[in-house]
């Protein structure tokens, strides 16, 4: 089931998007949902059975914006060297455990909002990674692999934007991360017991050219694996995001080196839940 965030311009409004048609979920008693309502099984079973039957108001998908399923996550923390043929392209061991670094909120942008990079004139790189995002529902604390998926809300897109030179020259990664527009999340939040986020195939393109294309069964450490972890150190709270790394094939690594610059545009692209559309703008 593909949850959307979405305005028609007078404000944001949740609903399940089908096709071309959003069901609108304010119509439910209960009203707008939190992300733990999205993550229970019953109230999905519920809103399912509410859409077949044709009970709530459709809008046409058309008509409205799509937002960022979590516009201002508490955290987003983010797993490097995730993928095995991304440890490959780095000439990189494969880590022991997750290689952890964390990203500003403040980066989450939009679906169809400008990816706006900082230095269009002088030295800064800008390089696109098509990550799954794991948007937690239920709070963490010290879970198990097996239980980390019941704290899970559902499953997103996200393009974990970097700035390469600020990356290099400061010698960790928060900065260059962490530039505003830098964290575009969406198009929906897929939450579905058929959904299996350790094998989706995921891709980004630039231009219409496909640059990554692999598939989360690459990854290093699976969505259980990555939530338990990250939970024994910190708390992981609704709204809060992971990000499970990216694949080979991302822009600093080419040869020639292949970066973003303004006038392209990026789709990242994860079965099952959509594609990512962004244009990079100059500042």
């Amino acid at each position: 089931m593909q949850f959307v965030r979405y305005t028609d311009g007078t404000g944001p409004s949740w609903g399940v998007k089908e096709t071309d048609t959003i069901h609108a979920l304010s119509d439910l008693p209960q009203g707008e949902p939190a992300l733990a309502d999205i993550g229970d099984a019953s109230y999905r079973s519920e809103v399912a059975r509410l859409v077949e039957h044709d009970a709530l108001t459709q809008v046409d998908a058309d008509e409205v914006s799509l937002l960022a399923p979590v516009p201002r996550p508490g955290k987003i923390v983010c797993c490097g060297l995730n993928y095995r043929d991304h440890a490959e392209e780095q000439d990189e061991e494969i880590p022991e455990r997750p290689m952890l670094f964390g990203k500003a909120a403040t980066a989450v942008t939009n679906p169809g909002d400008p990816i706006v990079h900082p230095d269009p004139d002088g030295e800064e790189q800008v390089d696109y990674e098509v990550e799954l995002g794991v948007v937690i529902g239920e709070r963490a604390k010290g879970v198990s692999e097996s239980d980390a998926y019941d704290h899970v809300a559902g499953y997103t897109v996200v393009n974990d934007v970097s700035g390469r030179t600020a990356q290099q020259s400061d010698g960790q990664f928060f900065r260059g991360k962490s530039y505003d527009t830098f964290a575009p999340m969406g198009p929906t939040l897929v939450a579905d017991e058929a959904f299996d986020p350790n094998n989706v195939d995921v891709a980004l393109r630039v231009d219409g050219e496909t640059k990554q294309e692999s598939n989360t069964e690459q990854f290093i450490f699976d969505v259980g694996e990555l939530v338990s972890y990250i939970s024994q150190s910190m708390t992981l709270r609704p709204g809060d995001v992971i990000s499970t790394g990216t694949p080979g094939g991302v822009g600093i690594f080419r040869d020639p080196v292949d970066v973003l610059e303004p006038g392209q545009t990026t789709e990242a692209e994860i079965e099952g839940i959509g594609t990512l559309t962004n244009h990079v703008v100059g500042n």
